[in-house]
């Protein structure tokens, strides 16, 4: 029986001083971290979770901020046989309030046994509406102990647990809220890290993987967290917050450490490439660098020559450049391009892809779109195109992409009905559409008007919703969209408005929309246009028709450019 607890205890049997984890903070010192260190501190949490009354297949929420305690209390509650699943913390950018309605929402789905956290969020958060909460423990980071009893196989209930329990939740993230929790098995885990690790040539002895990308997300977890620790490559972990301030912090540690791998949001090309000065990078070396792959966003050519243009000067190699198509739900990967060959980039004609849905090689004159394909599907995964019918669509034919896996997950956690709405005979429906050709998969967009913006997913519902709330906005006359920014290289979140009739200052309101929806959501909202009542277009069944009001915008914004 394989399971993640024994897996991590044979690597503490036999390799306790190898050098597993680097931890990078700003104005601090790097934090060297062996398997030792690793199941030792791991381990301190597993007692504190064991003498608060935590017991094995238990759901453990962790709300901690991406430090070395992150680190350890997810491992410790592995160790002890938990479940565990992470968090994003509470930051600045969003309103406390707001906050602690989706952090209900989440409790209320998921019914934890126990949360893991700091005093002062307990405080500040927890205790504001615990009365209406069903959580038995709350486990404060603070009051475990620095130094446990010996650590001993006897000691450990996870190394019970049996391939086929759920070993973690993964959250899909919406813009206000975590709404779906992705359960995944031991088996599920290991047979994608299986997979994966033979797509990418993955070896323990050469390669090391860098990373700034947070644990709540399933690139972060899964493909710089739990495969590298249980697979014995070296790891430097960065957080996000210091990455996004200094960006240049990437490619040192890469140089220091002579990286070998990275995974990407796409909209990370575009911000490394225009955010990061030439002074910052004296002495960097990415010669070591074989593949920086784009994954969590729709993959952009104009992204990657942006980012090889800034780069190759410092030894980034154009056959570096590597894509991923992915998804919590298949556990991380569905396919890979990239690695055993360079990507297949495919120029198609506009219109064809626009009107006609399908993805025909563009003929000498036409209007061209650069298509850069995610890889093949990864072993034991198989993809495939339908129609709205759920008919099988030819290559080169847009629509749904399904899949079939061995790596699938065991469901979403107390939704059956949401599970069983996701497959379509056998196969799950990832609500993304895109074609094949050649055995190549390409992703063109998503169904239902998510947007994507700097590799999160952002429902227009949730942000339509806020906007509403904005007074002098005519109730339920809202509607938001995404338009991609080539510049950014991610795409922008568009909100139109219809005002009341007893409303004058357009300015104002879309102002006062700015501003409530960037405090409430995940997204910088900069693009409000607050519009006369009518002008928003409906369907028939009285619905706003949001394809058609952005097309409308598009209109307009052209007209007066």
């Amino acid at each position: 029986m394989k399971n993640f607890s024994c897996v991590l205890f044979d690597h503490y049997q036999h390799q306790k001083q190898k050098a597993i984890l680097y931890f990078q903070s700003t104005g601090k010192e790097d934090i060297t971290i062996t398997y030792q260190d690793l199941l030792e501190n791991a381990y301190r949490y597993t007692r504190e979770y064991e003498k608060t009354g935590i017991k094995p297949g238990d759901i453990i929420i962790l709300v901690l901020q991406h430090s070395v305690d992150l680190i350890y209390a997810y491992y410790g509650a592995i160790l002890a046989g938990a479940v565990p699943s992470i968090m994003p913390f509470l930051t600045e950018k969003l309103l406390p309030e707001k906050y602690q309605h989706d952090f209900q929402s989440l409790i209320q789905i998921i019914q934890p046994k126990a949360i893991m956290t700091y005093r002062a969020f307990k405080q500040e958060v927890f205790d504001q509406f615990s009365e209406r909460l069903s959580v038995d423990h709350i486990v404060l980071c603070e009051d475990v102990p620095s130094q446990t009893k010996p650590l001993t196989d006897e000691s450990l209930p996870g190394l019970a647990r049996d391939e086929d329990d759920v070993v973690l939740l993964q959250h899909s993230s919406g813009t206000t809220g975590l709404q779906k929790g992705v359960a995944l098995s031991h088996k599920a885990v290991f047979q994608q890290l299986d997979h994966y690790s033979h797509a990418i040539d993955l070896d323990p002895q050469t390669d090391v993987i860098v990373s700034w990308l947070p644990l709540y997300h399933d690139m972060g977890l899964i493909a710089c967290f739990l495969m590298p620790i249980l697979c014995g490559v070296p790891l430097v972990m960065m957080s996000p917050f210091d990455w996004v301030k200094a960006p240049y912090r990437l490619f040192t540690a890469i140089s220091t450490y002579k990286g070998t791998l990275c995974w990407l949001p796409n909209f990370s090309y575009n911000f490394c490439a225009k955010k990061v000065r030439d002074a910052q990078l004296e002495e960097v070396n990415l010669t070591t660098l074989r593949a920086v792959i784009n994954c969590s966003e729709p993959v952009r050519y104009e992204s990657h020559q942006a980012f090889l243009q800034k780069y190759q000067s410092y030894g980034l190699k154009e056959k570096a450049l590597a894509a991923s198509y992915a998804m919590a739900e298949n556990v991380f990967a569905v396919t890979q391009g990239g690695i055993k060959s360079t990507l297949v980039e495919d120029r198609i004609d506009r219109d064809s892809l626009q009107i006609d849905r399908k993805a025909i090689p563009v003929r000498e004159g036409g209007s061209e779109i650069v298509m850069v394909s995610t890889g093949r599907p990864i072993e034991g995964v198989s993809v495939k195109v339908i129609d709205d019918d759920g008919k099988t669509l030819n290559e080169r034919e847009i629509g749904e992409l399904i899949i079939k896996s061995d790596c699938l997950f065991s469901g979403y956690y107390n939704r059956a009905d949401l599970t069983d709405k996701s497959f379509i005979n056998g196969w799950f429906r990832t609500g993304d559409y895109g074609y094949i050709a050649g055995g190549e998969v390409f992703v063109t967009g998503r169904k239902k008007d998510l947007i994507i913006v700097g590799g999160k997913n952002i429902y227009p519902q949730d942000l339509e919703a806020i906007a509403m709330e904005v007074e002098g906005v005519h109730p339920g006359r809202v509607v938001a969209f995404g338009i991609f920014n080539e510049t950014a290289g991610t795409e922008d979140v568009v909100i139109v408005a219809e005002k009341d009739s007893t409303v004058v200052d357009k300015e104002n309101i879309a102002n006062t929309i700015k501003e409530k929806v960037t405090r409430n959501s995940a997204i910088a909202l900069r693009h409000v246009l607050v519009v006369d009542e009518k002008w928003l277009i409906k369907t028939s069944s009285g619905k706003i028709a949001r394809s058609a009001n952005k097309d409308k915008y598009l209109q307009l914004f052209h007209s007066v450019h």
